[in-house]
């Protein structure tokens, strides 16, 4: 049997995400698969690409042939150097930086609140003391 490495489109209309699977090469795109290796989300920054190296390493020793797209998959992720014995097997996969910490970012909020806060009441004091000195020289002016 035929097998190839290949994406299975999921999502709604203009936000696709994939699965990376194991199907034969005969099935349909989104048809039968004999196993799902990985996931690929290009819509998220960067693109999320979730591979089981492990059994893509598997799949490729016993003759399942990766699609372009999935070629370059695996080689972001490093799994198509390691199979090949090429340098550069680490691959050049991009990853979210990690989430701060919710409560320090709560409280960067509310200090930049605070500030927003101060500056604003500055202005209205200031803005409420400049009528009343237009006011006094006008009265001396009439005395």
């Amino acid at each position: 049997m035929a097998t190839k490495i290949r994406l299975k489109r999921l999502g709604k209309i203009r936000a696709p995400y994939y699965r990376v699977v194991v199907a034969d090469s005969r099935t349909k795109r989104d048809g039968r698969v004999i196993e799902e290796i990985g996931k690929y989300h290009p819509t998220e920054e960067p693109s999320l690409i979730d591979i089981s190296s492990e059994r893509a390493q598997y799949w490729l020793s016993v003759g399942a042939q990766p699609t372009e797209q999935v070629l370059a998959l695996l080689k972001v992720t490093g799994d198509w150097q390691k199979f090949k014995g090429l340098p550069g097997a680490e691959g050049t996969l991009r990853t979210k930086a990690a989430p701060a910490d919710v409560k320090s970012a709560v409280d960067a909020v509310a200090a930049d609140a605070e500030k927003a806060k101060a500056k604003a009441s500055e202005k209205k004091a200031a803005a409420a003391e400049a009528p009343a000195a237009d006011e006094a020289p006008a009265e001396d002016e009439q005395a």
